[in-house]
């Protein structure tokens, strides 16, 4: 039995432009507004780079460092992503 995977418009991180996202990724844990995505990268404004989280159902990560500037991450490096942290 052969699976078919169907590409939907909107969905992913497309879904969540304007929101506070949290992307886990190879190396790194970055968070901030997702406020571009294109086939190659997502671009985040008021962006942290996550160094230590601390429990997962804390309000603030234990430690995150700002960026200083938008911040664009590869999409190849993103391993899952979501809404976690207000």
């Amino acid at each position: 039995m052969r699976n078919i995977v169907e590409e939907v418009s909107g969905e992913g991180l497309e879904k969540l432009l304007g929101e506070r996202v949290t992307l886990f990724c190879l190396n790194y844990i970055y968070t901030g507004k997702l406020i571009g995505v294109n086939a190659s990268c997502v671009l985040l404004e008021a962006a942290s780079i996550v160094y230590e989280t601390g429990e997962l159902t804390d309000k603030k990560w234990k430690d995150a460092q700002p960026l200083p500037n938008q911040w664009y991450v590869q999409l190849n490096a993103i391993e899952s992503f979501g809404i976690l942290k207000p």
